[in-house]
């Protein structure tokens, strides 16, 4: 990985304190003593610039000191910007201006190593120049969080491997998390955020638990993207939020979950990623009792590693593998394919399903198309669940310009809807009803299905049937869905569960069962 991507990421925590800084209201007049201390912090700040700057230089002539060099030069200006919010009269537009510049610098090593063209994965130098607060906010993905997480963890054989099977064999699967995880970010992130835990170690978890599905649910009874079992996630709140809906499925609620669930481990494993992963996927139970009877010791000690089950010896170094990729991309090669991931809402202007959607929204700046998205956003709903107009689900901004140009009229949107309501066994055509043929000479008998010729009176053009009265029930017949019901009848499905006592989200019936057709056209 081209050290000059790594610095961007590297000037986090500096860009987090001068957002904070420029806020500061300028002194009107200040003494002698307070004038001499600001005049000293520029001074700090201008040398540790110039010092930053001979340190690329270094860099892109592949000397190992500039490295060292420009964190020496960050960690100067970095305690600048502590003493600036303390001393009185400290302006910030010089050292903003030097900060700029800064970026402006890791823009330009950055085009200078990209000349191949290609993707520079999850951070953009040259996008983070144009605005420093939320430059710091994206730069922080990389440094602050990143650093701390590399620091934590061991990068030994057994992590080496993991990212070797991520990125030959379950490259795909990593992938495919990525993509997953930008669309949830805005929903998970936040929680890890406020637990003071890396994001890394988030999409590392994610990744290997569920790829970024929600709706996974494993042979043990684990669910929702970060797979908790029923007894541990009541423990943190989730599960039945009364409207038969398991938040183990909500990315929002399960991640907050599984931060509380980490910070504790943490406490109680001295703050030991690897033990703390240990336990989230053997059970904490083992992982204290293995802690405490080692002493305390690593969980890559012969003595520690070999008590936990071959399951979470591979589990602990495949998620690490994955945040350390989430973190260094470019040095491995890996492009990270951006999404348009904006939230917005959308309000659905006549019934639909995410199915219809996915069919008539297309593909357009994706390589999946948007079910997957739309699913992970909207735990509550099945993909074939039938929706009202006026339903609202959550989206992205890209989505609600194509559902409004795709799906409210036109060939896609008819087509969408054909497709959706499409009936397998009206396929099936029977041409008359079946007659026994005489047995042959042989004995064969000939039973076979023929075409019967009408009889005169059946022939006859019928008289125009009335109109059916619409039915109050229906029974459910074998291998039907409530779904089914709903889209054969026009029914909300929700309404129509509602009506009759079924929970969702599975929404569950019986052969027989006979369903109120509530709300129903």
């Amino acid at each position: 990985m081209p050290a000059s991507f790594r610095i961007s990421g590297a000037l986090a925590p500096l860009a987090a304190a001068l957002a904070l800084c420029s806020l500061s209201p300028q002194a009107a007049a200040l003494s002698k003593r307070d004038q001499a201390a600001v005049d000293a912090l520029n001074q700090r700040m201008q040398s540790a610039e110039a010092r930053y700057q001979s340190a690329l230089v270094k860099i892109r002539n592949a000397d190992p000191a500039g490295r060292q060099d420009s964190d020496a030069a960050l960690e100067d200006m970095e305690d600048v910007l502590a003493a600036c919010m303390k001393q009185k009269g400290c302006q910030t537009n010089t050292l903003l201006a030097a900060y700029k510049r800064l970026l402006k610098a890791n823009a330009d090593a950055s085009a200078s190593v990209d000349e191949d063209g290609e993707d520079s994965g999850t951070l953009d130098s040259e996008g983070l120049a144009a605005d420093v607060p939320e430059a710091a906010r994206a730069a922080a993905l990389l440094s602050a969080d990143g650093q701390r997480f590399v620091k934590m963890v061991q990068y030994n054989p057994a992590v080496q491997a993991g990212i070797r099977r991520w990125l030959t064999d379950m490259r795909g699967s990593l992938m495919q998390s990525y993509d997953n995880y930008q669309y949830m970010r805005q929903m998970m992130w936040p929680q890890f955020e406020r637990a003071g835990l890396p994001e890394a170690l988030l999409f590392g978890i994610m990744a290997k638990e569920s790829n970024g599905k929600v709706h996974v649910t494993s042979r043990a009874g684990a669910a929702g993207p970060l797979q908790f079992m029923f007894a541990t996630g009541k423990r943190f709140g989730l599960g039945d939020d009364g409207s038969g809906f398991d938040t183990r499925y909500d990315p929002r609620e399960s991640s907050a979950a599984a931060a509380e669930y980490l910070n504790e481990r943490l406490g109680q494993l001295n703050n030991s990623i690897e033990m703390s992963l240990a336990a989230y996927n053997g059970g904490e139970g083992r992982a204290l009792r293995i802690n405490n009877a080692s002493g305390g010791r690593n969980f890559w000690d012969e003595s520690v590693y070999n008590q936990f089950p071959a399951e979470t010896r591979d589990y602990v170094p495949m998620v690490i593998a994955a945040a350390w990729l989430f973190l260094h991309p470019r040095e491995y090669g890996l492009n990270f394919h951006k999404v348009d991931a904006k939230p917005a809402q959308l309000r659905l202007s006549r019934p639909s399903s995410i199915y219809e959607l996915t069919i008539c929204l297309g593909s357009s700046g994706t390589r999946e198309g948007y079910m997957r998205a739309l699913r992970n956003l909207n735990p509550r709903y099945q993909a074939d669940t039938y929706l009202s107009a006026g339903t609202t689900l959550n989206a992205t901004a890209r989505m609600v310009g194509l559902y409004n140009r795709w799906c409210l009229q036109g060939k896609r949107a008819d087509l969408a809807r054909t497709l959706v309501n499409s009936d397998v066994a009206s396929a099936i055509v029977r041409t008359g009803p079946l007659t026994v043929v005489p047995s042959t000479g042989n004995g064969e008998d000939g039973t076979v299905a023929t075409a019967v010729a009408p009889s005169p009176a059946a022939s006859a053009k019928p008289a125009p049937a009335k109109k059916p009265a619409k039915p109050g029930s229906y029974k459910v017949r074998r291998g039907e869905t409530l779904t089914d019901v709903a889209q054969k009848f026009q029914c909300d499905t929700k309404q129509l569960a509602k009506a009759n006592g079924i929970k969702a989200p599975r929404y569950l019936v019986k052969p027989g069962q006979t369903l109120k057709l509530s709300g129903c056209d």
